[in-house]
């Protein structure tokens, strides 16, 4: 036993950077595949419609397989469910291209959105057990990590396409180049944390702790407790739900914002997506100290009001370089939002006594829906009235999130170092 806890003590940080580059891996084959959608449009001869069918298929595949694939994470474990669909993604991910027919592609883009769906939560159920089992708050950190390797995919495709390159040879070689990350970063990932097991203490300084390796296991759950475990998860979901609509929608719009609205030239178009691309990465990476002092509700509030005031300093002040500044404001703002829930639904399910698989699934199956519905229903309201008045009604689903989050969080609130 006493060999047991000191591999775990001194397994910390090969983890934590196993799980950082992992998640640096998911970000940079999804802004890959993004570089290639004008691609795949041109291959296929597609219109918007079709384009929109295709792209659809990848959240669809995720949504309808994501709680079959979040109970197989659960019985096999983050660290092998993340190895083995580690690889699944990686070879979705490099014969996209490859499709031969136009409803191939749409097939083939189901399963490479439920092979990124079931990685997404086999990695978080990682991050979940690395916060649980040592109290230190990092998910915010790790999500910063997707955030960068979004970033340097785009970078990477972006200048692979100005200088010419076969769009085949870039997907594949970035899938090998991500696969060899996964299969040699997969094998320092720790064991799942057991019901029963008590937080290792002291793990950055090596020091034996006070407290015991084991813990009574929490009682089994009858239906009602069941029921209402899946009430809180849902309501989770709701909240992620709410932040996803508005950050798709900022993912979306930010650039056609600038060019129709803020009449913006050249480089100053680009410049509002890429200002807030860096405010939810800096958001991610500075927000666990954050939530270590103030809890996960706390943060919320806060980060709510920075997204809240940086769109509105966007809409109403109409200087691009004010514009840059609102939205990177409101990348700080809704930077958070994720990495809260996933720790929450994870701390939910410790003391439920289910795999954080589990739990972290039902949060972010109803998450992933507001990645779909935010660019589209902030382009009907758009076409509908206007693009600042639909910026501007966005804001909405941001309110209920100050609003709720206090008691939404009571008891998971994420303050892991204070424990």
């Amino acid at each position: 036993m006493t060999s047991d806890i000191a591999k775990l003590r001194t397994g910390f940080w090969p983890a934590r950077a196993a799980t950082m580059a992992l998640l640096f891996c998911s970000g940079f084959l999804y802004a890959t595949w993004g570089v290639h959608v004008p691609t795949v449009k041109a291959m296929f001869d597609l219109n918007d419609a079709s384009l929109s069918v295709a792209m659809f298929a990848v959240a669809g595949g995720a949504i309808v397989t994501m709680s079959r694939m979040a109970r197989w994470v659960g019985r096999a474990g983050s660290q092998r469910a993340s190895l083995h669909s580690g690889i699944a993604l990686a070879l979705t991910s490099a014969f996209i291209l490859s499709m031969p027919s136009y409803w191939g592609l749409v097939g083939w883009l189901a399963l490479y959105g439920a092979a990124n769906a079931t990685y997404d939560v086999a990695v978080n159920a990682q991050a979940a057990t690395l916060e649980a089992r040592y109290r230190k708050p990092i998910m915010a950190s790790l999500h910063g990590c997707f955030s960068l390797g979004g970033m340097a995919g785009a970078l990477v495709g972006g200048a692979w396409l100005a200088h010419h390159g076969s769009p085949q040879w870039h997907i594949g070689l970035a899938a090998l180049g991500c696969a060899v990350v996964i299969v040699v970063g997969a094998r320092f990932m720790q064991r799942d944390m057991m019901p029963d097991e008590a937080p290792v203490t002291h793990a950055d300084t090596g020091e034996a702790g006070d407290a015991a390796y084991k813990h009574a296991p929490p009682p089994a759950l009858d239906d009602v407790s069941r029921r209402k475990l899946h009430r809180k998860l849902t309501g989770f979901g709701v909240l992620a739900f709410l932040g996803l609509v508005v950050e798709g929608a900022m993912y979306d719009w930010t650039a056609v914002y600038m060019r129709e609205v803020v009449l913006a030239q050249g480089a100053w178009i680009g410049a509002g997506y890429a200002a807030f691309s860096v405010g939810m990465a800096a958001g991610r990476f500075g927000g666990d100290p954050v939530r270590a002092r103030m809890g996960g509700a706390r943060l919320l509030r806060v980060s709510s009001l920075l997204c809240v005031g940086g769109v509105l300093l966007a809409l109403f002040w109409r200087e691009p370089v004010v514009v840059v500044a609102g939205f990177a404001l409101a990348g700080l703002g809704l930077s958070n939002v994720m990495p809260v829930m996933f720790a929450a639904s994870g701390e939910v399910a410790r003391g439920a006594g289910i795999a954080s698989a589990e739990a972290i699934a039902v949060m972010a199956k109803l998450a992933y829906l507001g990645l779909l519905i935010g660019p589209v229903l902030i382009g009907a309201i758009a076409h509908g009235i206007s693009l600042p008045f639909a910026l501007g009604a966005g804001l909405l689903c941001i309110v209920p999130i100050a609003v709720l989050a206090p008691k939404m969080l009571a008891g998971v609130d994420g303050r892991t170092a204070q424990h």
